[in-house]
């Protein structure tokens, strides 16, 4: 029997991409999954879109927060909730291609790996492919991740029987880059898959659709979250910055 797959999913002002999304979900050749939606009292009109498609698939999820909260938050409330042995990440604006979580679990069962990623492709934010592809490593430890996230949100999954529930820190930003960091200490290697399975909407107003506007997070991220001194936290910084500009 096929594994259940947990599907985490924040969802703040969706309403213009949440049905692309949830359709990319459900279009997957892999049935056996559950999507948990996280609304941050988002105040457009996407919990409405996304109550629908409860009504017609039990699958899909909705979790309403009490208070607007970020999305830490909102994904560990659904993590948190999570019945399923992987936990997936997709956010309310990218999609998935349809053999995404077949291809990547078989990988990971191969691989017998407890965390699990792939190349992604970006499209702009009305939907235009940019016929770019994001292609990390296929294989990074702590220290290699420690130089630059590597690590696309929306390819991960990690396997909660070989590392347990593991939650995203409580941070303003990078909050996805804590969470990597965090299983990386418990296992030696993340693997990555070279085909694309997943695209990325690059939202004009998004803080990390400018990858240098992150750095200070990052610098942050390693100082009080990591525990690094500023001299090394520095250091990781410069890393950061060394490989963004030559990813350019």
């Amino acid at each position: 029997m096929d594994e259940l797959i947990s599907i985490i999913t924040p969802s703040y002002k969706s309403e213009k991409f949440i049905s692309q999304t949830i359709e990319s979900v459900l279009n997957q050749t892999y049935q056996n999954w559950e999507m948990i939606i996280v609304d941050d009292v988002s105040p457009d009109n996407s919990n409405e879109i996304i109550e629908e498609y409860t009504k017609k698939d039990n699958r899909i999820k909705l979790i309403k927060l009490a208070k607007n909260s970020g999305p830490a938050i909102a994904r560990n409330k659904a993590i948190e909730e999570a019945k399923g042995r992987y936990i997936a990440f997709l956010d309310a604006d990218d999609l998935w291609k349809p053999e995404k979580l077949e291809k990547q679990i078989k990988f990971m069962q191969k691989k017998d790996c407890a965390l699990s990623y792939s190349v992604y492709e970006t499209m702009s934010e009305e939907g235009e492919l940019k016929n770019k592809f994001i292609n990390p490593p296929l294989k990074l430890s702590y220290n290699d991740l420690l130089k630059t996230n590597h690590i696309g949100c929306l390819t991960a999954i990690y396997d909660t029987q070989k590392v347990g529930k593991v939650y995203m820190p409580l941070i303003k930003k990078r909050q996805d880059y804590g969470l990597w960091l965090k299983i990386l200490k418990k296992i030696d290697f993340a693997y990555g898959m070279e085909e694309p399975l997943a695209i990325y909407r690059i939202m004009s107003d998004s803080v990390s659709s400018n990858k240098f506007k992150l750095l200070k997070y990052n610098y942050l991220l390693f100082k009080e979250h990591e525990g690094f001194s500023a001299i090394k936290s520095f250091y990781y910084l410069i890393c950061n910055i060394i490989i963004k500009l030559l990813n350019k």
